[in-house]
């Protein structure tokens, strides 16, 4: 397994090999990145990941700074998972020659829905970051999880929209065994709070549970866990919506894939999840 940290030696592996499957990471590994990198496994010849915690996706007041760097302890967890080819590791000036990215990638409206209504220019960032590894990498393929499921959907839709040479595939969200959906972010809740986290997950059950039964008043559902999650502490519940799956926009009562998406803050850190519901 090979460190490298240059868009230079990168692109000299590259050519020497096949199929490649790509895993792009901002790093604090955990068993969610895992079951990325073992479908990014599955899926090609050799695997890529990339370590990089993108200043640009981050707003003013957001975490960039107390984000963790851990590269020692994530290249052994990868070891420990049975290794990738290679884990690319740039620093910003390698990324970001010129300080300022001066040619961005700017996402359609949805970008500035959802969380990017609460986390202005987020996904221009990360369209920008991730257009530039895809150009560096030249992955036939790359894994990404449903956890962060509008990134998901702002991804595919910039791959088809500019006809990108590459396939992503979607890998469902990590869970720990309370139900609580994996993030590095989770590292930052106290054990009263980490008791508290998985009742996200409770709620999307219970809405996802209540559509099925023929319920449409999403509004109302939606209404009933923000109560809740107020009641137990929970605060800037950014939002609990129910969308299309298919286009994330606002779901009908006639559709029949949907996405409930909830985005709350637990003491000062701020956790997201999702759930599928499929009518058909």
């Amino acid at each position: 397994m090979k460190i490298i940290h240059t868009i230079a030696e990168l692109r000299a592996w590259r050519k020497t090999v096949g199929t490649v499957a790509f895993v792009p990471t901002m790093g604090s590994l955990h068993a969610g990145h895992m079951s990325l990198i073992h479908a990014a496994k599955a899926a090609a010849e050799h695997t890529v990941v990339s370590i990089f915690v993108n200043r640009l996706q981050f707003g003013q007041g957001e975490d960039f700074d107390r984000y963790p760097r851990t590269l020692e302890n994530d290249a052994a967890l990868i070891a420990e998972q049975g290794g990738v080819d290679v884990i690319f590791a740039p620093d910003e000036h390698e990324l970001y020659p010129n300080v300022i990215q001066q040619y961005q990638v700017t996402p359609p409206a949805i970008a500035d829905e959802l969380c990017g209504a609460f986390r202005p220019g987020h996904f221009r960032g990360v369209a920008t970051v991730v257009t530039k590894l895809f150009n560096i990498v030249q992955a036939d393929m790359a894994c990404f999880g449903k956890k962060d499921y509008q990134q998901l959907f702002v991804i595919q839709s910039m791959v088809k929209d500019l006809n990108m040479d590459i396939q992503i595939l979607p890998v469902n969200t990590g869970r720990a065994e309370d139900g609580l959906a994996l993030s590095s972010r989770n590292a930052f809740l106290n054990a009263d709070q980490r008791a508290e986290a998985p009742r996200l997950y409770y709620h999307l059950s219970r809405m996802k549970t209540a559509i099925e039964a023929g319920e449409k008043d999403y509004s109302k559902l939606a209404v009933q866990t923000v109560t809740d999650l107020r009641v137990r502490g929970w605060h800037d519940i950014d939002y609990v919506d129910t969308r299309n799956a298919e286009t994330l926009k606002p779901a009908s009562s006639t559709d029949h894939k949907l996405v409930i998406l909830i985005a709350a803050r637990l003491g000062n850190t701020r956790l997201i999840d999702n759930i599928e519901v499929n009518l058909d």
